[in-house]
């Protein structure tokens, strides 16, 4: 018990350093610190997506095959509810990129309730800051080459009201359109998965240190992994929901990029 205790003490509370994860790889360390768990879990999310849709229509049927049925589901489910309900007829274009950015922050985020994973990359902020960035600059490239750059930010900068209101409201539009998007599109995301990562953590590791800490807490820790599933359930449901609004607000702006009137 003693031993049990001091181990505690060494590792609780957690300090700032551990938000840094350290190497997986076996050798150099500390010339390797860029690999981690995160990193490996991107490159496992990508090549997933990949091979999987490579292997669905490697040989597209007329009568689709399960793979083949369940790959065009997503790109349609995407293409018809978000790229076109959004954007409009064309929205077509634009359902590959919106496709790609759902299944992707789909498949990260499904690993933070998976068993011995337990930690969706998009928890850290680095991951959802640069997808809201090529987000970002895509709707402003797309703008700029629709309407032509002046034309595009004299649209997106200057509302429809009087002259003497507008000193207000040109910087309010500003930091609304440039400023205010792709900060909240990646802290939505990262927020939203960290605070589940934590709360999954906090209920799992709480039912091990009240065994630890006395016997009679043993019903108690019991609760404590009950609610864990139940909160794994709840996560599901983040997971899927933070995917499509990612998405959803990405479609938006790149529909108000386009859109004739302010």
């Amino acid at each position: 018990m003693i031993g049990q205790s001091t181990v505690l003490a060494a590792a609780f509370p957690p300090s700032v350093e551990d938000f840094y994860l350290p190497s997986i790889l076996p050798w150099g360390e500390h010339d390797n610190y860029w690999f981690t768990k995160v990193t490996l879990l991107i490159w496992v999310a990508v090549a997933a997506i990949i091979i999987f849709f490579l292997v669905s229509y490697r040989k597209p049927k007329l009568v689709p095959t399960k793979k083949q049925w369940l790959a065009e589901s997503a790109y349609g489910f995407v293409r018809n509810n978000i790229a076109v309900d959004m954007i409009g007829p064309a929205g077509v274009r634009f359902a590959p990129y919106l496709t790609t950015l759902f299944l992707f922050i789909l498949v990260n985020n499904f690993f933070g309730i998976v068993p011995l994973i337990q930690m969706s990359p998009m928890s850290h902020i680095a991951f959802p800051a640069v997808l809201a960035v090529i987000s970002y600059v895509m709707f402003i490239y797309v703008g700029m080459r629709h309407h032509g750059p002046i034309k595009y930010f004299k649209h997106a900068l200057i509302p429809p009201a009087p002259w003497f209101i507008l000193p207000l409201l040109i910087p309010i539009e500003f930091f609304s359109n440039f400023l205010v998007r792709p900060f909240s599109l990646a802290v939505r995301l990262f927020a939203n998965m960290f605070a589940g990562h934590m709360l999954l953590l906090v209920f799992t590791l709480g039912g091990f240190a009240m065994i630890n800490a006395n016997v009679l807490l043993a019903p108690i820790s019991v609760l404590s992994w009950l609610l864990t599933i139940a909160l794994t359930m709840l996560e599901f449901l983040v997971i899927c929901l933070q995917a499509y609004v990612f998405t959803v607000l990405t479609a938006s702006y790149v529909q108000g990029a386009l859109a004739d009137e302010h």
